[in-house]
């Protein structure tokens, strides 16, 4: 079995350490890390999203396929940089103010990493002002608020507000997601997207910049 195939197996299959050591093998086998990253690595958590969708994988299967996307790009990272390779786009992300869950959050930072996203992650309980700091600060194209609580939902609304208020919001598109959200939700407080899941959120992020899905 050819390296590359191997190394997609490993994603799908949540492997980390077979995946990093497959990426250092083909590195020192001379292969280029933006084509390893784009004809390989993003095509596996691709796949994922697929088996995701057609519940044939849950979410302890993409928490570990994340990690191992997330651990088989560590070689890559400096390399790419040293290239000027550009990610797909930047994205900001955090659990909006008063909300301390950020599992689900973490799952879709994960994901949109390994869909070659460059990810800005606030953490928990973020308030409307660090939403606004960090885009001023990272410029991204998109912003992802999530919420696990009823109770904390109306922050999205309020962060929403906030970016709008400080002339940011032309500037980017805001992704919602949480277990008590609903598309009308989103629609009402002014956001751009709502994804139930993780592969659905990392599909509008692709979609939010050009790429197909």
């Amino acid at each position: 079995m050819a390296v590359s195939q191997r190394l997609f197996d490993a994603i799908v299959d949540g492997k980390a350490q077979l995946a990093q050591s497959l990426v250092e093998e083909e590195l020192r086998a001379g292969a280029e890390p933006m084509a390893l990253l784009s004809e390989t690595m993003i095509p596996a958590m691709d796949e994922v999203g697929k088996l995701f969708q057609e519940e044939e994988f849950f979410v302890p299967e993409l928490l570990l396929s994340a990690r191992a996307m997330k651990t088989a790009m560590e070689p890559l990272r400096p390399l790419l940089a040293a290239k000027g390779a550009k990610p797909s786009g930047v994205v900001v992300a955090g659990a909006v103010k008063g909300d301390l869950h950020d599992i689900g959050k973490n799952l879709v930072t994960s994901m949109l990493e390994g869909a070659g996203f460059q990810v800005i992650d606030l953490g928990a309980d973020v308030t409307p002002e660090a939403f606004v700091a960090a885009i001023r600060e990272h410029h991204p194209q998109i912003v992802c608020l999530s919420a696990l609580l009823t109770v904390t939902m109306e922050a999205m609304r309020t962060t929403i507000a906030a970016i709008k208020a400080a002339g940011l919001r032309r500037d980017v598109k805001i992704l919602v997601g949480g277990a008590p959200l609903s598309e009308r939700y989103a629609t009402e407080i002014g956001a751009d997207g709502y994804g139930p899941t993780a592969s659905d959120a990392v599909a509008l992020a692709r979609r939010c910049v050009g790429l197909s899905n």
